[in-house]
């Protein structure tokens, strides 16, 4: 292309981008125009630090993750735990309608309280906690 034709199009796309202020768009980018017409990958882009990469996270989708709800924890001795039988109550360390600790994969992402949906057990998170790991 000649230094003309590209000034043609610098001037097309101000205009646009004007135009579209004008009509209550924010200006941003489209799809086509960051992943280009053919469509490029994450991995075929070269990405600048602050531009959206949200296509990016569709890659995690499938990771499987370990989600465990304790009510309460409680240590005993082996010798205690042998002499447990059916209808035995085990002290937790809670009081009841104190919140439950959420894990994902062993780590604490929130508390929440349980809830029955139909006639099982659920959470509800009422709090989430903030990783002290950056």
């Amino acid at each position: 292309m000649t230094d003309d034709t590209n000034n043609n199009e610098d001037v097309k796309k101000t205009a646009d981008t004007e135009k579209g202020k004008a009509s209550g768009d924010d200006g941003g980018l489209s799809y086509n125009e960051i992943m280009g017409e053919a469509g490029a990958t994450p991995a075929e882009k070269d990405w600048d630090i602050g531009e959206p990469m949200a296509n990016d996270v569709t890659a995690i989708y499938d990771i499987p993750v370990q989600i465990s709800a304790v009510l309460g924890r409680s240590s005993m001795q082996v010798s205690q735990l042998l002499k447990l039988g059916r209808g035995a109550v085990v002290e937790l360390d809670r009081k009841v309608g104190e919140a439950i600790d959420i894990y994902v994969n062993n780590r604490l992402v929130a508390r929440g309280e349980v809830v029955v949906v139909e006639d099982k057990l659920g959470v509800t998170m009422t709090e989430i906690v903030k990783s002290d790991k950056s």
